[in-house]
């Protein structure tokens, strides 16, 4: 168990180095969601069938889109390393068995921790407030954290599949019209029919709305806090053990 959990630690270092040589990926993963937020609450607008301030509601949704569209990094930094052979050497050195991927899904927590806190403190300053007092603050983080390490795991396994960074612009492709396809910046109700359906069938929409419940904010809805939990340890109880298997049957 120590083995393991140096291990896992020596290659959650190793992450955290690259951090100091990108440091312009780094800042464009910390800035790309506070343009976002801007855009939407300033210049594009929208709100449509929103009751209430329109940033009491879009900064829940912004911040769930945060944690799902931070996949995609996870997808590049795994593709660069098995392009490149990294991981296969990893591999072949004495370690404990999982100690990269645990490396990286701790790295990238890391990560969407800071980049949650970076957006939270420019929507503050935009005059944002939650009305859910600490406990609902702490319990939003929670859910927010834990879809994002569904998601992170998804990338780990989608990374894994297609071995190359190239590959990972056809997986862009379908991650930004679900990301777009939920309820971030406008209600179901105000969409057509079937377009709400599938929007409220999303799992980003689940979270977002049980993040606006626990922060106070419009379109909150308590019901969806349980479904908020479910869906992400489902999504982990599939895409975990899929990306370990695919990573032990590497190089066979």
């Amino acid at each position: 168990m120590t083995h393991t959990l140096t291990d896992s630690w020596t290659m959650t270092r190793r992450e955290l180095a690259h951090w100091g040589r990108q440091p312009v990926a780094v800042m464009v993963n910390l800035v790309f969601p506070v343009m976002l937020l801007l855009m939407f609450g300033y210049l594009v607008g929208g709100g449509r069938g929103v009751t209430g301030e329109y940033l009491a509601f879009l900064v829940p949704g912004m911040l769930a889109l945060t944690m799902a569209f931070g996949l995609e990094g996870t997808m590049i930094a795994v593709t660069r390393d098995l392009d490149k052979g990294v991981i296969d050497r990893f591999r072949s050195m004495p370690m404990a068995n999982g100690a990269v991927l645990v490396g990286r899904s701790v790295a990238d927590m890391l990560q969407s921790a800071l980049g949650l806190g970076v957006l939270l403190a420019v929507a503050a300053a935009l005059g944002w407030r939650t009305e859910g007092g600490p406990a609902g603050f702490l319990g939003a983080v929670g859910l927010l954290l834990l879809f994002r390490f569904a998601m992170l795991w998804i990338g780990i396994h989608l990374a894994l599949v297609a071995g190359k960074p190239e590959l990972v612009q056809a997986v862009q492709i379908l991650v930004w019209p679900v990301g777009f396809l939920s309820n971030a910046f406008a209600t179901p109700d105000s969409m057509p029919g079937w377009l709400g359906t599938a929007v409220q069938w999303n799992p980003l929409s689940h979270t977002a709305t049980a993040v606006r419940d626990l922060f106070g904010a419009p379109g909150g809805q308590p019901d969806h806090v349980g479904a908020a939990v479910l869906w992400p340890l489902a999504l982990l109880a599939v895409f975990l053990p899929l990306a370990v298997r695919r990573f032990t049957r590497l190089g066979r």
